[in-house]
């Protein structure tokens, strides 16, 4: 066979080889196409152009423990923790370095507002299943520069109701047993201390929609 015929016929070969490539070659370029499609979707995917899906759906997806605890007692644990967590680092931990009770209740209540701005509001906000979901739990829902000193303010407040309280079991328990010891007979310790802000900081939340109702409702009344 001359050189010729022999180069026509591996350019018959290569034919026939790239032949059916070609079909392989478009499906490829066809998923190539849907994945970017799949991408462009996804980056430019809101709350618009999204399909809706019930609650069942989501939960069915959702993995965690079969022991299921309720969002609010998740919460009102949260509150807690970091009010007794207050109490462990600053009534426990500058209690022996501060010279007065004034001193240490003006420290420990400042920690208090801005632990429940900067720490606790924060978490409850992540744990939200829909935005403001979690609102009713905090005094001032509301994020911005003004919650920081409104909720140091209220800090002071449930600390002394808290302080009140201890005053009054104290004064009550001496009262009952005579005893006359120099130390009050109820110490303050951090579980003890963050269920009694945990029982004050909510009746005042829920004194706080009470009134804020009863104030929209009376706005609400046409005038007779």
């Amino acid at each position: 066979m001359s050189l010729p015929n022999c180069l026509i016929g591996v350019s018959m070969s290569k034919r026939k080889k790239n032949g059916p490539e070609k079909p392989e070659i478009e499906k490829q370029t066809d998923y190539y196409k849907l994945k970017t499609k799949a991408v462009d979707d996804l980056v430019n995917a809101d709350e618009s152009n999204s399909p809706e899906v019930s609650e069942e759906e989501l939960r069915a997806y959702r993995s965690g423990p079969r022991l299921k605890i309720a969002d609010w007692v998740k919460l009102l644990f949260i509150k807690a923790w970091f009010a007794g967590a207050v109490c462990f680092f600053f009534v426990w931990g500058l209690g022996g370095y501060l010279s007065g009770t004034l001193d240490l209740l003006l420290v420990t209540g400042m920690a208090l507002g801005i632990v429940t701005d900067l720490m606790v509001n924060p978490v409850l906000r992540f744990f939200e299943r829909t935005p403001g979901a979690n609102s009713r739990y905090m005094m001032f829902p509301k994020k911005g520069y003004v919650s920081f000193p409104l909720n140091i303010l209220y800090g002071y407040v449930v600390l002394f109701l808290i302080y009140g309280l201890y005053n009054v079991i104290n004064l009550a328990i001496v009262s009952v047993t005579g005893a006359v010891d120099a130390a009050p007979p109820l110490g303050v310790e951090p579980v003890l201390f963050g269920v009694f802000y945990l029982g004050f900081d909510m009746l005042l939340i829920k004194g706080k929609h009470l009134l804020l109702g009863l104030f929209h409702r009376g706005a609400e009344k046409p005038a007779q």
